[in-house]
């Protein structure tokens, strides 16, 4: 196989996504815009939700996991009366009620899906059963028992209320939350039925919605230096671990894959940190007293 065309370009490109359109093809957009070689996302939005979509490019791809891992915010409304084959507007209904919730009565229900709680994803998901995506076995029409996943929600909290219909929530929470499994189970637990009529992410980790660029913005500047200038830093990526720095000899060391000494305090033995020389990210890996053994190598 040729190798990959583009250029070598490193670091972060935050999108707000618009609803209507795929994850992966405003990656591919992104990356045609900046001639990048290597692109990928940190995680997943649904087509029809809209929000904080960050890009990495080249080296800051080693950085995804970071990302992905990290704390999350969500704005969405749910819209009471109807279950749906997705859990969203954009699924079949199946089921209807004519129930609608107090105020009183949603707040009263939302303690339970606040802290570690466990949570089914939707039928339309990218959970993986038996090798296949769970949303591929669904569009062929297989009904499946999805296991129960942990998941920590840090807050969860009624926005507004603006009509017996709806209900607008806010909620934090960390890695592999589906708001539509909490829309849903909410719903139930209210004896109402109900699902996500829109979806907001508002913050992923570092990255916020309203600082990204729209896709009508990347077009105007696609392939132009303007562009190369919205490029965040790879360390951006790696805003939830703790920094230390790598002496001169040490930064040689890491850069090849080596254990290298580095300068720090108050870092407990096995911690994962990342490494930095002259602010630069060199590695990040486990800090082992006085070294850190490396896990990825940044290529700069």
């Amino acid at each position: 196989m040729g190798r990959k065309k583009g250029r070598d370009i490193s670091g972060w490109i935050v999108v707000d996504k618009p609803a209507g359109v795929t994850s992966t093809s405003v990656v591919g957009k992104v990356r045609w815009a900046l001639d990048a070689k290597k692109a990928g996302h940190a995680g997943t939005l649904d087509p029809a939700a809209t929000g904080v979509l960050a890009i990495a490019l080249g080296e800051a791809t080693k950085t995804v996991p970071f990302i992905t891992d990290a704390m999350k915010c969500y704005r969405f409304q749910v819209r009471f009366g109807a279950a749906t084959s997705t859990d969203d507007a954009e699924g079949a209904v199946l089921e209807t009620s004519d129930a609608r919730p107090t105020d009183e009565a949603i707040d009263a229900a939302l303690g339970a899906f606040r802290g570690d709680i466990m949570q089914v994803p939707p039928q339309v998901s990218a959970v993986k059963v038996e090798g296949e995506r769970a949303y591929d076995l669904a569009r062929e029409g297989v009904a499946m028992d999805l296991a129960a996943r942990p998941l920590w929600v840090e807050s969860l909290e009624v926005v507004a209320r603006p009509d017996a219909d709806t209900v607008e929530l806010e909620m934090v929470c960390g890695k592999g939350g589906y708001v539509r499994s909490i829309a849903r189970d909410l719903s139930r637990a209210l004896g109402c039925l109900g699902h996500v009529a829109w979806l907001r992410r508002v913050w992923s980790g570092p990255f916020e919605a309203e600082n990204g660029l729209s896709l009508d913005q990347i077009d105007t500047l696609a392939r132009t230096p303007a562009l190369d200038e919205k490029l965040l830093p790879l360390e951006l990526g790696l805003d939830d671990l703790p920094e230390v720095k790598a002496t001169v000899e040490g930064a040689v060391r890491l850069s090849h894959g080596n254990p290298g000494q580095v300068i720090a305090s108050g870092i407990e033995f096995g911690t994962e940190v990342w490494v930095s020389r002259d602010g630069l990210a060199i590695a990040v890996g486990r800090y082992m007293g006085g070294e850190v053994h490396p896990d990825r190598v940044f290529n700069r």
